[in-house]
């Protein structure tokens, strides 16, 4: 059985909070995803890359990926947003012409994450109802 993307990460708990309340966009470039945060009022200002590697969401171009020893928020949304990672990872298997893939992952391993998102981020406020850029400044800018 695969483990969660999650297991693989050092993820702090306030950061993984963020990447399961703000609003993530993305997008699919090649084998690379472009993550917006429509959390923001200018949400074009807050787009960044990250790229897969070894099915895992290895890399972001953000400040706070560069300064910190665990996973930004951007790279987390994408561990945690089955269908996407998937997405990237089989891109990736396109382009490189290897054919294999990753099983997609159980059910039970979703760790709620689509209900999480169609709830609170989909509508820009936390699960409980704090306002986020209070407690949690944007690491990115």
């Amino acid at each position: 059985m695969p483990t969660h993307p999650l297991t693989r990460l050092e993820v702090p708990s306030r950061v993984l909070k963020r990447a399961q309340y703000e609003a993530f966009e993305f997008e699919l470039h090649g084998s690379a995803l472009l993550v917006r945060n429509g959390s923001h009022p200018d949400p074009e200002n807050h787009e960044y890359w990250v790229t897969v590697s070894d099915g895992l969401p290895a890399h972001c171009d953000c400040p706070a990926d560069a300064a910190s020893e665990g996973a930004c928020k951007h790279r987390v949304a994408v561990a945690i947003r089955p269908p996407v990672l998937e997405t990237a990872i089989h891109a990736q298997l396109a382009a490189d012409g290897s054919g294999t893939s990753n099983p997609p992952l159980p059910e039970e391993e979703d760790l709620s994450a689509k209900a999480i998102t169609q709830t609170a981020g989909a509508r820009g406020e936390r699960e409980d109802g704090d306002e986020a850029d209070e407690e949690y400044p944007c690491e990115c800018d």
